[in-house]
């Protein structure tokens, strides 16, 4: 006669480690690293620092932006999700089981430890952000302050942190000091923008969010007028970003993004045709020439005056 069945955590915890350790890298999601790293490499170039001898310090930023706070990041909020992710995505580590227990908090709280650690080697400049980002993550997902379950807060604690932050803190842990009034504007400007992007990923999650009382924006607004502020809060900036450009003597740099931002438009006119079905297209196609703009717009900034 046949035993009970086991539960999940039973059976993660009778195979061999490798496939907790496989669990463990989902849960650090290696595919939202890039945002950041790609911001922090943004004010590397911006910067105007010589890479030939500050390229130790500008990699040990990028890998402390993107595989250690971004990803630290997304641990806390997988585990104070766990039971919003039991509906939007049962086959998450922590719900499904392969990642038994408290191990999803300890994972957290030990990659916090160590993108302090971390930090503290860039100087007081890299520890300060880091501990900004640090607060931020923790302030998004735990309780009781949770920003995230309010779309407008919540977003903007996030872009703020996935562009403008590691943006500003590559400019200031390779100068030195503290960076100019114009790469501060244009890297604020794109983490404004980053809030519709933030807005876009929301899609995915509106039944378990509904549930659960978190006020993205979808479920306030609704798919099409969510869709809509997306597409406005992304495009704005970055017209504010071409009139500075033009200001600053850049117009090439200028024309490129203003180029981006054209077919940005278009891209965006379709996704308001189906704004949950074609999120996804966007962030592959709509967002990947944000992201562009933002190294076109630090490589103006790095033949500027501070």
């Amino acid at each position: 006669m046949a035993g009970p069945a086991s539960s999940p955590a039973a059976a993660v915890a009778k195979r061999a480690p490798w496939p907790v350790a496989a669990a463990a890298l989902e849960l650090l999601k290696p595919i939202t690293w890039f945002p950041p790293m790609w911001a922090f490499a943004c004010g590397v170039v911006a910067s105007g620092v010589s890479l030939a001898a500050a390229w130790p310090t500008a990699l040990l930023g990028i890998a402390l932006a993107g595989p250690l706070v971004c990803a630290m990041s997304q641990a806390v909020n997988d585990w104070f999700d766990r039971h919003v992710d039991a509906v939007n995505e049962p086959h998450r580590p922590i719900p499904s089981g392969r990642l038994p227990g408290r191990s999803g908090l300890w994972l957290a709280i030990g990659w916090t430890l160590l993108s302090l650690g971390v930090g503290w080697l860039l100087g007081p400049w890299g520890f300060a952000a880091t501990l900004v980002g640090v607060a931020l993550a923790w302030a998004y997902s735990a309780p009781p302050l949770r920003l995230k379950r309010e779309g407008w807060t919540g977003n903007a604690a996030c872009a703020l942190s996935y562009e403008t932050l590691p943006w500003v803190t590559a400019a200031a842990v390779l100068a030195g000091q503290a960076p100019g009034a114009g790469l501060v504007l244009v890297a604020l400007l794109y983490g404004v923008g980053a809030h519709g992007i933030m807005t876009l990923n929301d899609f995915k999650s509106i039944e378990g969010d509904r549930r659960f009382g978190i006020r993205s924006l979808p479920v306030q607004l609704g798919p099409a007028r969510a869709a809509r502020l997306a597409s406005v809060v992304m495009a704005v900036p970055q017209v504010v970003v071409v009139a500075l450009l033009l200001a600053w003597g850049a117009p090439w740099h200028a024309g490129a993004i203003a180029l981006s931002l054209l077919v940005q438009l278009l891209c965006m006119a379709k996704l308001l045709r189906d704004p949950r079905g074609l999120a996804p297209w966007y962030n592959a196609t709509g967002v990947s020439l944000y992201v562009l703009g933002m190294m076109v717009a630090a490589a103006a900034l790095r033949g500027m005056p501070a």
